[in-house]
């Protein structure tokens, strides 16, 4: 009877072996980049993914400047935040804030609203890299280069 048996394994969190993606968003859009990112972070993408431990892998992400929107989201996407004043509430749309002087933001919040909140979330949310250009300081870690255009093709044709 012992055999029929099934059990999930949990994984602890110094039994987590991370490792380093390579993404270059140029030319792709913000959302299902946005989804594979963060799905890396989260863990996801493992088969020993455990909900309530730090499982995922650090990714890097070059040429965010270059993300692109569908439809009319650079003129109508608006970004709100407020002042803690009485009626401080400022907008900014996205095509302000891509031609801005941090454009890797855009990319950063779109990941930021898909992870969970909470101090696993900010732990996750550490192990994400984003720059604006075509360097960064990581080589060291040899990144893994994820083909995320491909990726996007493989599932819109299964659609």
């Amino acid at each position: 009877m012992k055999a029929l048996m099934k059990t999930t394994k949990s994984v602890k969190p110094h039994e987590v072996e991370k490792k380093w993606h390579l993404i270059d968003a140029d030319g792709l859009v913000v959302g299902r980049v946005a989804t594979i990112i963060a799905n890396i972070l989260r863990g996801k993408h493992k088969p020993s993914f455990t909900p309530h431990v730090d499982c995922g892998d650090n990714v890097i992400v070059i040429n965010a400047d270059k993300v692109r929107f569908t439809g009319d989201k650079l003129k109508q996407k608006v970004y709100y935040r407020h002042t803690g004043y009485p009626g401080g509430i400022k907008g900014i749309t996205a095509g302000k804030v891509l031609d801005g002087r941090f454009p890797e933001r855009v990319l950063e919040k779109a990941v930021e609203r898909m992870i969970p909140r909470g101090p696993l979330g900010r732990d996750q949310m550490r192990a994400l890299r984003v720059f604006a250009g075509p360097d960064h300081p990581h080589g060291a870690q040899n990144p893994e280069i994820l083909d995320v255009a491909a990726m996007n093709r493989k599932n819109k044709v299964g659609n």
